[in-house]
């Protein structure tokens, strides 16, 4: 099925000030997010939206009075892992909505914390406390420090 077959669900471009005129285009389609940049050198990323695992709203000042801001998505993915919706218009609207596609996209896939993280839902690199197991083994005494003989 051809981008044009599938509904857009989603879309806008790169806006500076108010305006969209930038060669920049985000749009959202089949659980896909698809950024394009370029005029005569284009790259087209694409992110499986279940892969999402946070979603920032930054606004400055400059965004509030243009009514733009800027959406960034951390991605478990090893090639981009993190995605910027730069200078869209309805941010928060925006963040709201990609939010709960990316709960619906979860649920449709039957996906997981496990899937997104490490061992017993902590990120990679990190694990349960030592502590956290039953003593397989009887305790070791460990013998105490030795007196100052001075």
């Amino acid at each position: 099925m051809s981008q044009n077959e599938q509904e857009i669900l989603w879309k806008d471009r790169k806006h500076h000030l108010w305006f969209p005129i930038s060669f920049t285009k985000y749009y959202i389609t089949g659980g896909r997010l698809h950024i394009k940049k370029g005029l005569l050198s284009t790259t087209h990323d694409e992110t499986i939206l279940y892969r999402v695992t946070d979603i920032t709203l930054k606004r400055t000042l400059a965004h509030r009075i243009f009514g733009t801001g800027t959406i960034i998505l951390k991605v478990q993915a090893d090639a981009i892992p993190v995605q910027s919706l730069e200078n869209i218009k309805y941010p928060e609207d925006v963040r709201t909505f990609l939010s709960e596609l990316v709960d619906q996209e979860r649920a449709k896939r039957n996906v997981d914390g496990r899937e997104m993280y490490g061992s017993m839902g902590m990120p990679h690199g990190h694990g349960p406390h030592p502590d956290d197991f039953p003593n397989d083994g009887p305790d070791v005494e460990v013998p105490p420090p030795p007196e100052d003989l001075s």
